[in-house]
């Protein structure tokens, strides 16, 4: 695509009807609007080719395991309390 300069752009905007200005405007809103969002670090991961983002991900899930393989331990000890009591204590409060 041929390069376009914000002069080609005016002199279109100048030739249409005053009728389909607010079009326009709502138009090109509409584009500098999507064009802030292309800036977020999620789109600019999506702008990248399908190769790098792979890699990306597959770096992402190695820091993961270690993380998790880390943690293992504190997070069973949270997660597998006494089950029974847990509720006893639930219940006790939702009576008081």
């Amino acid at each position: 695509m041929q390069t376009v300069t914000y002069g080609q752009v005016q002199d279109l905007v100048g030739r249409l009807p005053i009728q389909k200005l607010p079009i326009a405007y709502r138009f090109l809103t509409d584009l500098t609007r999507n064009e802030r969002l292309l800036s977020l670090p999620q789109h600019e991961f999506f702008a990248l080719p399908v190769t790098e983002r792979r890699k990306l991900l597959a770096q992402q899930a190695e820091q993961l395991v270690a993380h998790y393989e880390e943690t293992s331990d504190e997070r069973s000890a949270w997660q597998s309390g006494d089950f029974a009591a847990l509720t006893r204590i639930v219940s006790q409060n939702d009576l008081v």
